[in-house]
């Protein structure tokens, strides 16, 4: 049986074909008009119709696309049809004339997430197990690819756009890339694509991007912007919430999510972008912060020092330290210490008190929802845990004039360059912002660097020393009682926290 001319939705209908693995086709009639528009194929009547209410009122192409783009609310099949997608192109079309001999065509999913990653891969692998035909061409399985006859391959894997080069790329699936993260750049979604695109211009390759929405920034927004509506011949962009893709869905369960918090599940059922997400503050004016090849400060007598721990039970989150202390106007961040879990919390408390020794400090400010367990074992290690006054989202409001002002000193450190610009501000519905980690990212480093900088007091022992007129002093952040004592009589009135 020859494949070669065989359409996407015949591949999907057939349930010797895809279809084996697919299910009825008729709750995927509007994935199968979309997919039949973006390899420009006539639509039916009712066909067209599904089309319409996609495509922001643009004409069908008339020729296959070279990109296209689905916002798509959640569970509506998106990660079933990206793998669809890809045992299509890889079994479905003669890429001979595309490839020297020897050389191997790729079709490469990319995905948010090691497990996402892995979910798309069971997908694409039970294609062809379900199908007796498409099963005769795989030649080889691993954790990651499939290699099939004709020295095609599918791999799947977490997105990195420094290991995408350098492979013969006959088509890309961008699997949720509005989630799409990475630490060491603001646009991993944008490199990527930046990074793809010279090979897939040489083959002629299709790039696929499939995802719900998020932020009103990154690229999947961008193609939204640029071409959605827009009869473009060379990009498709279409747009809709999970009821028009799952018949199927339990409606009581979306109305639900409207009422418990209404942007969130605009963005995840109604496929539309949240307005209330931005960035807390661009990566440039953090770099501008960071003292270039400086990882670690040794201990210095003249200044005082404080510290403030992002604790974790040990199962999911890292448990993250940071020391820091203030020259004259500056808050310097000195240390930061991370141990990434699995660990048992107990040993991480009594490595993180040593590193306190170190620095001459005998007591650490740290998360007042930690739990019990935390001060105790503080305790036992001779150091005071403090619950901080602030919580981390004031901490990271309080810390944006020094960071705008380039008056912090922070470490070389790439994960918590990335962690700081990857915080957004959230409006809640009362109105006050809300500054967090975005989805899929994470901000404990963030946390305990900007937590130990905003808690320094803004009276150190080197500043003491030079001064002959003293002034009143009012502490950043935490301190002892003693100190709260002594700052109330400077300033003849109310302490005051920040």
């Amino acid at each position: 049986m020859s494949l070669a001319n065989i359409t996407i939705d015949s591949a999907l209908r057939d349930p010797n074909l895809l279809g084996a693995a697919l299910g009825p086709s008729t709750t995927w009639d509007v994935w199968i008009a979309i997919l039949r528009a973006a390899y420009g194929l006539e639509l039916s009547a009712s066909e067209r119709i599904a089309f319409d209410a996609v495509a922001g009122g643009r004409e069908p192409p008339h020729k296959r696309v070279r990109e296209l783009w689905c916002i798509i609310g959640r569970r509506s099949g998106k990660s079933r049809v990206a793998a669809a997608l890809a045992d299509f192109i890889a079994a479905f079309n003669d890429h001979g004339d595309k490839l020297a001999p020897g050389e191997v065509g790729t079709v490469l999913v990319l995905a948010a997430s090691r497990i996402q990653a892995q979910t798309v891969f069971n997908y694409v692998r039970a294609f062809f197990e379900a199908s007796p035909i498409l099963s005769q061409l795989v030649e080889s399985v691993t954790n990651d690819e499939i290699k099939l006859a004709g020295n095609i391959a599918i791999s799947v894997h977490t997105n990195n756009y420094r290991t995408v080069r350098g492979r013969t790329l006959i088509a890309v699936v961008f699997d949720e890339v509005g989630f799409w993260r990475d630490e060491t750049t603001s646009l991993p979604d944008v490199e990527t694509y930046r990074a793809v695109l010279p090979a897939l211009a040489t083959t002629g390759g299709m790039l696929i991007g499939i995802s719900s929405p998020y932020a009103q920034r990154g690229l999947l927004y961008t193609k939204h912007r640029d071409c959605f509506g827009k009869d473009d011949s060379q990009v498709l962009v279409v747009q809709a919430g999970t009821k028009v893709f799952n018949p199927t869905i339990d409606t009581d369960i979306i109305d639900q999510a409207h009422r418990d918090d209404p942007e969130s599940a605009a963005a995840e059922w109604d496929a539309k972008f949240r307005g209330d997400l931005s960035t807390f503050v661009d990566r440039a004016v953090v770099e501008r912060c960071v003292d270039i090849g400086v990882h670690e400060r040794p201990y210095d007598r003249k200044f005082r020092y404080v510290a403030f721990v992002d604790p974790s039970g040990g199962a999911h989150d890292s448990m993250t330290l940071g020391i820091a202390h203030r020259e004259n106007d500056r808050g310097v961040l000195d240390c930061l210490r991370e141990v990434k879990p699995p660990f048992a919390p107990a040993d991480v408390v009594g490595e993180f008190c040593r590193v306190l020794n170190t620095y001459k400090i005998t007591s650490v400010t740290g998360d007042r929802y930690a739990g019990a367990w935390v001060s105790d074992a503080f305790r036992k290690e001779a150091v005071r845990y403090v619950a901080s006054e602030r919580s981390r989202s004031e901490i990271y409001i309080d810390s944006l004039p020094q960071l705008m002002g380039g008056t912090m000193s922070l470490l070389d450190n790439v994960r918590l360059v990335g962690q700081i610009s990857q915080l957004e501000r959230r409006t809640t519905r009362t109105g006050r912002d809300n500054i967090d980690h975005m989805s899929g990212a994470s901000d404990d480093l963030c946390n305990a660097a900007l937590g130990a900088v905003m808690h320094v007091p803004s009276l150190n022992r080197a500043d003491a020393g030079s001064r002959t007129n003293r002034q009143p002093v009012v502490n950043l952040g935490h301190a002892n009682m003693k100190s709260r004592r002594m700052i109330g009589k400077a300033t003849k009135g109310p302490y005051r926290n920040g």
